[in-house]
């Protein structure tokens, strides 16, 4: 309570010593307050909280206590009653207030009333004529103008979904509107819209549905004239096009949009603000607890407001707003009101969260960008205060190239400090599923892009909506010149309650950023009365640090803050200057300034390790499957691509590095990676969208190998023999595998560089190196010098170690069982599996087992399986020959035609290991995840994201289930268990339905998990490509041979756990730069290494390019410190999950 407060006693006795101290607080004293010779001066209310006047008595300052002078009673104080006064029933005068804003019955005799002093609507006063855009084309302005327009009018209707219909609009505002204080144009077809002018520049964004509906009227349009703009009308609401109220249906195909509005508006704009006023402080009345005097206070003013309104007197409005600023303050129509010098808690910061894809497809969100955007530059020419974040360079690219005069008012607010772009990344991607490479790359697109437009690069890693986070990520952020990370979605587990909203997130190398989590627990508030509250209530670390922040404005669909949400702010700070009680709102800072505060205090923070596992949204780990697919084979071509266009570049002066080419792959796959899209949550637009941009990667991914491979004096091929092929290889350690050179013809590829050469596959004298047989019907067994596998009807009842002298099956158990389960969520399809879904577990039978293949080199046996009338999966379980020195295992081959409806298709796999722990490759190391459900948090974990590989290992022997394109997966107790299809509906009503080819290894091994697992999930994704020399090459055998040896690699006596993973050029060589940044004279290759397995780990890298000088680099390759090159070789020296990377720079 506010020490003046006290002024509400009936009777109060000051000593006159203290009557300085009082009369301090009061600004204007009572009447009824008198003190014989004081004087009162200060800040304070300036009337009494009660109609009971304050009695002050005085005596001298002195020792004795002489009797003080007594003030009478009231002598206007009526000896008799009257009138009865009750009561306020506070439910009933409480439930009052909405009435008095609100629409319904009452709204043309309430506030509403007042707010419009005129209207005027068709013609001559607004003249509407349409162009319909083809299809579902998106057609520039200049396209559209060119076209002619027929006349239409407020009432038609306009679709179907997802088509664009262009309007010119000839405004003329009547005289007797013209010298209104504030003329809007209102157009509401709800359906989203753009405002352009007559030259072409997109003016401000439109919503609908009542929502951001009008345009302030430039005050040319006052002359009587008439004046054209264009709206743009793109026939999708804010969140797509849902058939009803459920907005993650599939959309509607057939939608239609009315237009209902399109008129001048003069604005009464004191009844606009009264509206807020009562809004506001009718939210303390419904909000602040009912036993406190500021409850009560809100409850009294607003109904002095309802009966002080006269519908019949707008001067009674401004009569009501005084009453008003008896809880708000004087100061709420302008930004003073944050200038009161008092400390704020909670920082408000506007922001616009635009999904790139989600409800809608990629196309659409280039126009959202567009709207979202030019309103918040007209908003921040209206309201000083407001301080804009938004984050994802893709979407600033395209604005740059779609939208080139908003790129350049945006550029001009970001230079004037108020426009920030935030988040460092491409987009706000997923963090689950891409690779370590990818999350890499994520930054130094975005960061580069965000440095050559806006001359800065970002400090907060800004990612309020996705849907878990990477336990390296703090590593990474660091490593890019990021030390904070926001987010929020973590408010979403139903499970646990994420225990705290400010603390230190530590990767897995022990690196740490400062991360905060709004307590208002949304990225997309609406600026209420209550989201300032719940910024205290809901702070889960006040004892560390009490202040956050407020991130505010509309979202996923875009559109930012509105007037309105910055208007309740303002009223928000007045209250709590004012009256008190609600936290203290500040706005005009930016998202850096609250954490430059907090990172001050950041050493005392609480700690937490390792992954931000989401409790929510598991399913999308396996949904749309093909996308991940295609993910999972563009991070692999690109990382193989590079490495060979960076051999071929310093090999061949006369090759010229494609970087132009990576540069466009690598953004296709950077947007493909966002949250709403790698995970599998979009509508089937996207889906095709992200479809044509994959196969773009891939048709350039062909093109640029075959020219790299061309400067090597090699082509690609599907056959070839021992003397004339090769076998390509990208990994950066000695491989020895097996290949098919023809149809019917194997070779081994061994070596260690780019090149491999083919020996003969030799079969053993004294056997085959891999045989098959037929115990019985459905029953088989395949077998190796090191496994021996049984197959009973299409599942593997038998894997024996020959090697370990150990079975890895319990037994009487199956592996590479199929089972399916019902996979119905309580809400959101596409996104998540609930726990009960194990309840639901059918395993699947084959109805057919044969022979598949029996060559010398390999075995396979095939089955049937029936999942429905509609569903079936062919299995193909092969077994190769192993080979001296390198480890065996099982592999599996699925093709499934899917066609259910909500069901959810796995596959197990029980081993006789026994661990409380299981081990999933993330990126850039392994993260280990319980195997049981001791309490609630490990329960949690029932499905889980994996790369490559998941382990389950006890001491001294383990298996590994590797994968080529799956990332869901979960054990429980000692059952391993990889997630393959799921079937929802919804908002993709055919996701994942068709066929699909899967791939799989079981590799048991000796010993704990190790380097071996690493490699062999490395090239399980990484299979050898045959190559042969080019007939008539003018490239000499000798100089192909060259390549058999590695230019660059890990010596032998390195640390096995230490992985080369990426060989590139240097981003800004003269010779490869794109030019978004400064080039720099000489030619430089990259190099980035990790240590795998969590250890410390040292080696020497060794290269045959003639290089000059060494120097470790962060992620964005600038240079930290110089290395000590000599003879070829460096140490590298890491800690545990440490990324490291490195740039040599070449002679010239």
């Amino acid at each position: 309570m506010p020490d003046w407060a006290i002024a509400k006693t009936d009777h109060l006795r000051l000593l006159a010593s203290d009557w300085s101290t009082f009369a301090g607080k009061l600004r204007t004293p009572c009447k009824c307050l008198t003190v014989p010779g004081a004087s009162i001066t200060g800040s304070g209310p300036s009337r009494h909280e009660t109609s009971s006047c304050i009695q002050v008595v005085a005596r001298a300052d002195t020792m004795g206590g002489q009797t003080p002078e007594q003030m009478g009673p009231r002598s206007d104080y009526p000896l008799r009653a009257p009138k009865p006064v009750g009561q306020m029933i506070s439910k009933i005068y409480r439930d009052r207030i909405s009435q008095f804003y609100s629409g319904g019955q009452y709204e043309h005799q309430n506030l509403r009333a007042m707010i419009k002093e005129g209207v005027a609507s068709g013609e001559p006063h607004v003249q509407l004529s349409v162009w319909h855009a083809p299809g579902q084309s998106r057609p520039t302005f200049e396209e559209a103008a060119s076209h002619k327009f027929e006349k239409t009018s407020v009432g038609n209707w306009f679709g179907p979904a997802w088509t664009t219909h262009w309007f010119r609009v000839v405004l003329k505002v009547p005289k007797n509107l013209r010298d209104k204080r504030l003329l809007e144009f209102h157009w509401d077809a709800n359906n989203e819209g753009l405002i352009w002018d007559e030259s072409g520049h997109p003016l401000q964004g439109l919503t609908g549905g009542g929502e951001r509906i009008e345009w302030v009227l430039p005050q040319s349009f006052r002359d009587g004239q008439e004046h054209i703009i264009y709206i743009e009308m793109a026939c999708n609401g804010m969140f797509g096009n849902p058939p009803g109220g459920d907005i993650i249906q599939p959309p509607d195909p057939n939608k239609h949009f009315r237009l209902d509005r399109a008129e001048i508006v003069a604005i009464d704009d004191d009844a606009r603000q009264l509206w807020i006023d009562t809004w506001i402080i009718g939210d303390a009345a419904r909000e602040f607890p009912q036993d406190s005097w500021e409850q009560h206070k809100a409850l009294d003013v607003c109904n002095r407001i309802i009966d002080t309104f006269d519908i019949n007197n707008r001067e009674s409005i401004k009569e009501c707003r005084k009453i008003a600023e008896e809880y708000l303050g004087p100061h709420v129509n302008s930004p003073r009101v944050y200038n009161s010098g008092k400390e704020p808690v909670v920082f408000a910061i506007g922001h616009c969260h635009i999904d790139s894809c989600w409800l809608w497809p990629f196309a659409e969100t280039k126009r959202k960008v567009a709207r979202s955007w030019s309103n918040q530059c007209d908003l921040m020419e209206r309201y000083p205060e407001l301080n804009f974040a938004c984050s994802q360079a893709q979407q600033y690219k395209w604005l740059k190239e779609l939208y080139p005069t908003v790129f350049a008012r945006v550029k001009s607010k970001v230079a004037e400090g108020r426009f920030h772009p935030i988040g460092g990344s491409w987009v706000e991607h997923d963090t689950n599923m891409p690779s370590g490479e990818s999350l890499v790359r994520q930054f130094l697109y975005g960061q580069r892009f965000y440095e050559s437009n806006f001359g800065r690069r970002c400090q907060t890693f800004w990612l309020p909506d996705t849907f878990g986070y990477s336990s390296q990520l703090p590593q990474l952020c660091r490593l890019s010149g990021m030390t904070r990370f926001l987010t929020q979605k973590l408010s979403w587990n139903n499970i646990n309650r994420f225990p705290h909203t400010t603390f230190n997130w530590v990767a897995l190398d022990g690196s740490q950023v400062v991360c905060h989590m709004p307590p208002a627990e949304t990225y997309t508030a609406e600026a209420h009365f209550g989201d300032v509250k719940r910024s205290m209530s809901q702070h889960k670390s006040l004892d560390q640090d009490a202040t956050s922040l407020l991130v505010f404005g509309k979202g996923d669909g875009g559109g930012g803050p509105t007037w309105q949400h910055i208007e309740k702010l303002r009223r928000c700070r007045g209250i709590s200057d004012t009256v008190g009680l609600l936290p203290r709102v500040h706005m005009g800072g930016s998202v850096d300034d609250f954490f430059e505060k907090l990172e001050r205090k950041a050493d005392s923070f609480v700690t937490w390790y390792g992954e931000l596992y989401f409790e929510l949204h598991r399913g999308t780990y396996t949904t749309q499957a093909k996308n991940k697919r295609d993910n999972r084979r563009a991070e692999v071509v690109l990382r193989d691509l590079e490495l060979l266009a960076t051999i071929a570049s310093i090999k061949d002066k006369t090759y010229k590095y494609p970087k132009k080419e990576f540069d466009s792959m690598w953004e296709k796959v950077l947007l493909c990676q966002f949250h709403d899209c790698l995970p599998g949550s979009s509508i089937e637009m996207a889906y095709r969208e992200s479809d044509e941009m994959y196969a773009e990667v891939f048709r350039t991914g062909e093109k640029i190998l075959k020219d790299a491979t061309a400067a090597m004096g090699l082509t690609q091929v599907k056959t070839t023999t021992v003397d004339d092929g090769f076998a390509l290889n990208t990994l950066p350690w000695h491989r020895k595998e097996v290949v098919d050179i023809s149809e019917t013809k194997a070779a081994v590829a061994c070596g260690s560089g780019p090149l491999l050469k083919l020996r003969h596959f030799k079969t053993n004298e004294a056997g085959p190196a891999v045989t098959l047989r037929q115990l019985s019907k459905g029953l088989f067994v395949m077998e190796n010098s090191h496994l021996k596998v049984e197959v009973e009807h299409g599942v593997i009842t038998s894997l024996y170690d020959k090697l370990a002298d150990r079975e890895v099956i319990p037994k009487g158990q199956k592996s590479n069982q199929y089972v399916i389960f019902d996979d119905k969520p309580l809400y959101w399809q596409a996104w998540d599996v609930e726990v009960y879904h194990l309840d639901t577990r059918k395993p699947l039978h084959a109805t057919e087992t044969k022979v598949h293949e029996e060559k010398p080199h390999r075995v396979s046996i095939v089955s049937h399986t029936k999942i429905s009338d509609k569903s079936h999966i062919e299995t193909v379980i092969s077994l190769s020959a192993a080979l001296s020195g390198q480890p065996s295992h099982v592999e599996v081959t699925s093709t499934v035609e899917w066609h259910e409806t909500m069901k959810f298709l796995k596959v197990e796999f029980p081993v006789d290991v026994r661990n409380t722990e299981a081990s999933y490759e993330t990126q850039f190391g392994v993260v280990r995840r319980p195997t049981h459900y001791n309490t609630s948090w490990d329960m949690a974990k029932f499905e889980v994201c994996c790369h490559r590989f998941a382990d389950l290992s006890e001491h001294g022997y383990g298996v590994s289930i590797l994968n080529d394109s799956k990332y869901g997966f979960a054990t429980a107790g000692n059952v391993m268990r990889l997630s393959l299809l799921r079937s929802p509906k919804a908002p993709d009503a055919h996701a994942d339905m068709g066929s699909h080819r899967i791939r799989w290894g079981i590799f048991p091994h000796q010993g704990a998990l190790s380097h071996l697992t690493v490699r062999k999930a490395f090239e399980f994704n990484n299979p050898l490509k045959l190559l042969s020399a080019v007939p008539g090459s003018t490239k000499t055998l000798a100089a192909i041979e060259s390549l058999i040896k590695p230019p660059v690699y890990l010596t032998a006596d390195s640390s096995p756990a230490l992985v080369l993973d990426t060989v590139k050029r240097g981003e800004d060589d003269a010779d490869v730069s794109t030019g978004d940044l400064p080039a720099r004279e000489g030619r430089t290759v990259v190099l980035r290494i990790y240590d795998s397995l969590g250890g410390r780990a040292r080696g020497t890298v060794e290269t045959t390019w003639d290089v000059r000088a060494v120097a470790k680099a962060n992620l964005l390759e600038d240079e930290l410190e110089e290395v000590v090159f000599a003879e070829g070789k460096f140490k590298v020296d890491l800690k545990p999950f440490e990324v490291a990377t490195y740039v040599l720079h070449l002679a010239a």
